[in-house]
């Protein structure tokens, strides 16, 4: 997972927040209002989980003793952004903290969906773990409702605890009106300079059908349709911990259906 640690130890001449806000690589956070972070109620046990944290709070609040030494100066600048990437998880299930990540949505700050049908549907960040250090974050379409990895590094090597799995799913719980239909043209923000057309789809998916791609682990050996459909993995979504119930229940639709495929690919050996 990434250690954000871009930048340099004291670069900020403003507040810490706006500095990490500003570095490369940070552009899915959003900011974390001071109020919230000073309110120790929201912070409950993160001191156990972040070393230094007394010192790394006041970091990120910018209260920090200026008599701090060197060398203990650059492994607290990595504490206090793991600690601001952990209360960030927080934060963003909060209804302010919603509304905020809701308009880096509509700008479509988190990228789009890279699959063509999805026309450009907007991203949103999930981690796959709450855990730190687990899983590095992912970015969720609510169109095909499938998950995918940033394209950039800096981005691919965030930890997806700092903003939880329940984030997404949450969002369209509290905007109902923003979830994206399964056809149609993508109504959410507002255009993205370089995003695809309808002519470079088309080259897509004729691409994509010209040149099928076998799976990695059957290349080169026997396989069959029935194995490979058994292998595939899907994203669930779920809020804090609990499967979303419609979609729970078309996924439990499919899987029968999928089952019973599997089951006639199976009788004539394909």
């Amino acid at each position: 997972m990434e250690d954000l640690s871009s930048g340099s130890d004291s670069d900020y001449t403003n507040s810490w927040i706006a500095w990490f806000l500003s570095s490369k690589g940070n552009e899915y956070f959003c900011e974390v209002e001071e109020e919230y972070i000073l309110d120790r109620f929201n912070l409950t046990g993160l001191n156990t989980e972040v070393a230094n944290y007394t010192q790394a709070l006041d970091s990120i609040t910018d209260n920090i003793d200026e008599d701090i030494p060197d060398e203990l100066r650059g492994a607290l600048d990595v504490q206090a952004r793991h600690l601001y990437g952990l209360i960030h998880a927080r934060w963003i299930v909060t209804a302010r903290g919603l509304a905020k990540m809701l308009e880096k949505y509509k700008r479509a700050d988190f990228g789009r969906c890279p699959r063509v049908l999805c026309q450009s549907q907007p991203l949103l960040p999930v981690g796959l773990s709450d855990i730190p250090y687990e899983k590095s974050v992912k970015l969720y379409c609510g169109r095909c409702e499938d998950i995918y990895s940033p394209k950039s590094s800096r981005h691919g090597s965030i930890d997806g605890a700092y903003f939880g799995t329940s984030f997404p799913h949450l969002l369209f719980l509290v905007y109902p009106n923003l979830i994206p239909p399964k056809s149609g043209p993508v109504d959410v923000g507002l255009p993205v300079r370089g995003a695809p057309t309808e002519g470079d789809n088309q080259r897509r998916t004729r691409r994509a059908r010209e040149e099928p791609e076998l799976p990695a682990e059957t290349i080169g050996e026997e396989f069959s349709t029935a194995s490979v459909a058994l292998k595939a993995e899907r994203y669930r979504p779920r809020i804090f911990g609990f499967q979303v119930h419609e979609i729970a229940k078309l996924q439990r639709w499919q899987e029968a259906v999928r089952d019973r495929q599997v089951a006639r690919l199976e009788e004539i050996g394909v």
